[in-house]
């Protein structure tokens, strides 16, 4: 039987992606059965910098939202500004990248419906490996 849980940022697993830092603070490793909860942080962007590269969850859709910062998503149905409060609702199998547009941080909240998002997301520079997995 599951029994309700505190998640506490600072124990959340830190993640190797590119262009960005991210924080797994619930997943399926950490004891949920359906979702995984990612805080993601954006820097602004320095010149010389290369853009990201876009990336899609094939499997399963991805809520974003904006806790601050300003930023834009480029997506293969069309370009979205975000501010702080914004909330972006991402299909499966659509490619996209968030960019950081303003001159402070862009802190995103990412939810995804799964416990385990690794499986189904393609992202040019991130190897499937088990040192990834969750």
């Amino acid at each position: 039987m599951l029994m309700a849980q505190v998640f506490r940022q600072s124990e959340a697993k830190q993640l190797g992606l590119p262009g960005r830092k991210a924080l797994e603070i619930v997943s399926g490793a950490l004891g949920s059965r359906n979702v995984t909860l990612r805080l993601a942080e954006i820097p602004v962007p320095q010149p010389g910098d290369p853009p990201r590269a876009a990336h899609q969850h094939n499997e399963f859709e991805e809520c974003i939202f904006v806790l601050s910062g300003e930023g834009r998503t480029y997506a293969d149905s069309g370009e979205f500004s975000l501010k702080a409060g914004d909330t972006l609702l991402m299909p499966a199998g659509e490619k996209h990248v968030t960019r950081n547009t303003g001159k402070e941080p862009l802190l995103l909240l990412c939810f995804f419906p799964v416990p385990d998002i690794t499986a189904g997301t393609q992202e040019p520079g991130v190897s499937r490996g088990p040192s990834n997995r969750s």
